[in-house]
């Protein structure tokens, strides 16, 4: 099924709806235009194009594998990152557990492309979301669905719409730990905790099966808050198995990990002592696949322990120079309809001119407009109209969402594959 569904996107057409794509492959099959291996610079690409590079997409790939099997860690990254069931596909071949989402329209996509574990980083109070995962439990026994609660009134309205929707199966959840006073979701108190797990095990149709949170949230985070943080997490799990609240499981889930403290995590889960059933320690970091130019370029755990390994960034957004009109100022084509600019603005990287690529020195992005970046130019800049500006992204999970069809490029240029996001 998961080949077959994958199989079907490389039957698409190519044609208006895919931004920067060759117009003379309008028509063709997505497979056939892979198939042809143009080149991104000389194929009849147009521009703005989003490419991302083979090579640190599989670098990439295999860092976060081989780091979570050092440290004896599952790994669902988080999909509402690339939104792009060919880049799940890849997680799960490299050892990942399953695929973390935030809503039920990427639940839907995974399910689509035949993802079968997933953790939903949300308490879920949709009736007519719940009575979709009812369906796909029921339907497929294989199937793993576990996702957030974090109140009392969460809890009722979920055991409301599964028992109307006739659930067969319970749905497997985990109690949210907030991060703090002033953090996001979860659950602020253990008592609070506490009652949360009591109302789900007292739920038919729900089934508590351990904890979670997310790290990246806690306020003024540093080593010493995110540890003492993640402590509580584990505590909280320990805490619920001895008083019986994990009673007849057959594995208890303690999660947590965002892209910015995977390290921290892999420290503290490390010291989960021995409880009534096997635990599951499952990491969610999701931005690692492309890693970025700005925000996760700084934040990367690999920046505090080097001797783990490390990322690469693997997008590249290339622009073209549509005005020079001065020697302090130029214009590219690509704006805030193509770019990342939530976090960090672009970051100008190289420059191609009649073949040759060279750093792009004395050139920096100074805002966007809608459809043009706007660069500030030194002395030190060689820049004319029609240059190709490669641009930096931050904050992969804003790139992804602006480009449905991606190619994905050889250091050469060779364009080796097309990644189709789903947002």
């Amino acid at each position: 099924m998961v080949l077959d569904a994958l199989a079907r996107l490389t039957e698409e057409r190519v044609d208006h709806r895919f931004k920067g794509l060759p117009p003379d492959a309008a028509g063709l099959t997505v497979g056939e235009l892979a198939a042809q291996r143009r080149n991104l610079f000389t194929g009849g690409f147009t521009t703005p194009v989003l490419a991302l590079s083979a090579e640190r997409l599989e670098h990439n790939l295999a860092a976060l594998e081989t780091y979570a099997e050092r440290h004896g860690l599952a790994f669902a990254p988080h999909g509402k990152t690339s939104m792009a069931p060919q880049l799940f596909q890849r997680q799960i071949e490299r050892g990942a557990w399953g695929i973390t989402l935030a809503v039920p329209h990427q639940a839907r996509v995974a399910r689509a492309y035949g993802i079968r574990r997933i953790f939903l980083a949300n308490e879920l109070v949709d009736a007519a979301a719940l009575r979709w995962v009812a369906a796909e439990q029921d339907a497929d026994p294989a199937f793993r669905f576990v996702c957030y609660v974090d109140s009392v009134r969460g809890v009722e309205l979920m055991d409301a719409a599964l028992t109307a929707s006739g659930a067969s199966r319970p749905v497997d959840v985990v109690v949210e730990l907030g991060a703090g006073e002033g953090a996001r979701t979860g659950v602020r108190t253990e008592a609070e905790c506490a009652a949360v797990a009591d109302a789900a095990a007292g739920a038919r149709t729900l089934r508590l099966v351990g904890v979670a949170g997310y790290e990246g949230e806690v306020p003024e985070a540093d080593p010493e808050r995110v540890r003492t943080w993640l402590r509580r997490l584990v505590a909280l799990a320990v805490d619920f198995d001895k008083a019986g609240r994990f009673a007849g499981l057959d594995e208890i889930v303690v999660s947590a990990g965002g892209s910015a403290w995977f390290d921290a995590v892999a420290d503290v889960f490390a010291e989960v002592p021995e409880l009534s059933a096997p635990v599951l320690k499952l990491l969610r970091s999701g931005a690692y696949v492309s890693h970025d130019d700005g925000h996760y370029e700084r934040l990367t755990p690999f920046n505090r322990v080097p001797r783990e390994g490390g990322l690469e960034p693997a997008f590249r957004l290339w622009t073209q120079v549509v005005s020079r009109p001065s020697a302090q100022q130029a214009f590219t084509n690509a704006g805030k309809r193509d770019a990342a600019y939530d976090l960090d603005l672009p970051v100008a990287k190289v420059v191609r001119r009649d073949g040759v690529e060279r750093p792009a020195t004395g050139i920096e992005v100074t805002g966007l407009s809608d459809q043009h970046a706007w660069l500030r130019t030194s002395a030190e800049a060689d820049l004319e109209v029609g240059d190709w500006v490669g641009l930096g992204l931050s904050h992969p999970c804003t790139s992804f969402d602006k480009w449905a069809l991606i190619p994905v490029a050889e250091a050469d240029g060779t364009v080796v594959d097309y990644i189709r996001t789903f947002f």
